[in-house]
């Protein structure tokens, strides 16, 4: 069963769930799986070893003892072993599995962005930057220097300051950008 599960997936019937279940919202399969130490890689990955690893263990169990006493400490035995290798397969997965990246204010250093208020001065001024993933967002700017940038003005971000929350900018010519193209 899990076998054709997989197989769906691959074709794309289905689809997989990629998310880190690291327990974040700890409901459900991922709340459930975390508190038994199987999170931190998707829920249906842990499932997944889980229920083969518990299958092939009361198969074995079930070869070796016979008897109504003895299947029931081998079913047991089975979902203990299950559990314990899982988790062992689980620790060794989260390594691999990437963390997501939370995006902060300083990945809008080095880029240029769009002034959008009629000034931008020591005291004041808004700009608008366009992060890495084509989002854009209007920051706080202020310059040291006496230069002029009018409404739509390029401006290089070079320095964030974190006390006054706001990006700190200097004029942006692009015939000067070495990496621009010819």
């Amino acid at each position: 069963m899990i076998v054709a599960y997989w197989v769906l997936v691959v074709s794309g019937v289905f689809g997989f769930d990629g998310g880190d279940g690291d327990g974040s919202e700890a409901t459900g399969a991922t709340g459930l799986l975390s508190g038994l130490g199987l999170g931190g890689v998707p829920a249906a990955v842990a499932v997944s070893l889980l229920v083969a690893v518990a299958w092939f263990a009361s198969l074995v169990g079930g070869t070796l003892f016979t008897g109504t006493p003895a299947l029931v400490a081998v079913l047991v035995a089975a979902l203990v072993c299950a559990w314990a290798c899982t988790r062992l397969v689980v620790l060794s997965l989260r390594r691999l599995v990437p963390k997501e990246r939370v995006p902060s204010r300083a990945d809008f250093v080095g880029r240029v962005c769009v002034v959008r208020t009629s000034r931008v001065d020591r005291a004041f001024g808004q700009a608008e930057v366009t992060s890495a993933d084509g989002s854009s967002a209007l920051v706080q700017v202020r310059q040291t220097g006496d230069e002029v940038f009018a409404a739509g003005s390029a401006a290089l971000i070079f320095a964030y300051d974190s006390p006054g929350e706001f990006f700190w900018v200097t004029p942006y010519d692009a015939e000067l950008d070495p990496d621009r193209p010819i």
